[in-house]
């Protein structure tokens, strides 16, 4: 594996991906949408929470082809996930304060506003308050497949803020997971966690640079924590945490850098497999006899609401206040409509709001389905507004200009590093 060599960058492999992947989600939605609402239902369903084997944990029960995929692959999702972060972190758009300081003021916001909506509309009742972090997530491959759509007329910076402000989200929906939607805690299997983590970490620091041992030690990570009552999947962020990166400032990705390869190797199954896949087993909501009064009801009018609305306010809010008083430049070559028709794609929450919401009515199929209802209608509904928000903004006046130079940028360094004007 360490003959391989990576693509020119994660960077333009990461958006190539996470643009054709995030149109191949929206397919999957849809045929997941129109196989539960059509004579094939039952066998939808039924081949969903069709029994597989074994019991792993007892809590679980005999684990399903739902519980695999939302137990399982998303723990491989959120290992990319975790290397993303990582990357950028050390060695990207997120590698000085300087550069963090937008994205995290506007995901921050992005993630307060539409809780803050969500428990003004469904808080008050008591049993519905734990579904208060599921409009609080954004979707970037569904985000980035509708800017997919737009082409050339979404200027390269836009693309960019998006994935910034989706990365330090996930960030923050991965603490939401650990912190408050964790199970009661088995202590010997949580200082077993510990070990295997410790024992990654100590692998990394002798220079162990193949990757089996690590992905080795992954699963056992994985299943150490889902015994542990943390949920399962936060183990792939965790185990990314290990992972050895070289730097490369301002040039290609190493051939020989752990991370980089590792991140390669699971971008296009993560885009064009898992991701499509839990977006089919989840989103196939049965809309017979559905009736405005359960579409009004609390719950999914709390999501959509703080889907729709509360992210692109504040989202928008953040960056225009920050422009405003300095904290940070405009966005290059874009137009305050078009961050606002991105701050309105930042509404689209589908995968990591799916997830989130069968950690919070958990057993309670009800709820689960009127979460989905609410997640697709604030999800549709800021695809749909954001697209047109975005087509029809004039570009900026020197678009063109710009757009050539980003992109005489990428085909240097691989990667972007100045997205705003200076201040």
């Amino acid at each position: 594996m360490n003959s391989d060599t990576p693509p020119r960058s994660a960077l333009r492999a990461f958006l190539a991906s996470e643009s054709a992947g995030g149109m191949l989600l929206i397919l999957a939605a849809m045929a997941a949408m129109i196989v539960a609402n059509s004579p094939l239902g039952e066998a939808y369903r039924h081949m969903i929470h069709a029994v597989t084997g074994p019991v792993l944990v007892d809590k679980l029960g005999p684990m399903t082809v739902h519980l695999w995929i939302n137990d399982g692959l998303m723990a491989i999702f959120f290992l990319l996930v975790g290397l993303e972060i990582k990357r950028e972190w050390v060695d990207g758009r997120l590698a000085s304060w300087d550069r963090r300081r937008l994205p995290m003021i506007a995901a921050a916001a992005g993630m307060a506003v539409p809780a803050a909506l969500y428990m003004l509309v469904a808080g008050g009742m008591p049993d519905l308050a734990r579904g208060w972090a599921i409009p609080a997530a954004t979707d970037i491959a569904f985000a980035m497949g509708v800017l997919a759509l737009l082409g050339r007329r979404a200027p390269t910076s836009l693309k960019l803020f998006l994935v910034t402000v989706a990365i330090v989200d996930d960030m923050g929906a991965v603490a939401i997971i650990a912190l408050f939607y964790t199970a009661q805690i088995d202590a010997a299997a949580l200082a077993a966690a510990a070990a295997i983590l410790a024992a990654m970490f100590v692998l990394a620091r002798l220079g162990v640079t193949r990757l089996a041992p690590y992905l080795l030690l992954f699963a056992a990570l994985w299943y150490a924590m889902l015994l542990s009552g943390v949920h399962a999947t936060v183990a792939g962020v965790l185990a990314a945490m290990a992972i050895p990166f070289e730097r490369t400032p301002g040039t290609p990705d190493s051939p020989t850098s752990p991370l980089h390869r590792l991140e390669h190797a699971l971008q296009p199954w993560v885009a064009f497999a898992i991701v499509p896949l839990f977006g089919f087993a989840n989103a196939g909501v049965d809309l017979g006899g559905l009736t405005m009064a359960q579409i009004l009801a609390p719950l999914p009018l709390g999501i959509a609401a703080g889907l729709f609305f509360g992210k692109q306010i504040g989202i928008f809010a953040a960056v225009w206040l920050s422009v405003r008083i300095g904290i940070a430049g405009r966005l290059r070559g874009a137009t305050w409509r078009q961050v606002h028709g991105v701050a309105l794609l930042c509404g689209i929450g589908f995968t990591m709001s799916l997830f989130i919401g069968g950690l919070a009515f958990p057993g309670d199929p009800l709820r689960i389905e009127e979460a989905k209802i609410g997640i697709l209608m604030g999800s549709l509904a800021a695809a749909l507004s954001g697209y047109a928000v975005l087509r029809l903004a004039p570009p900026h006046p020197d678009h063109d200009a710009i757009e050539h130079e980003s992109e005489a940028e990428i085909r240097r360094d691989g990667d972007v590093r100045d997205t705003s004007e200076a201040r």
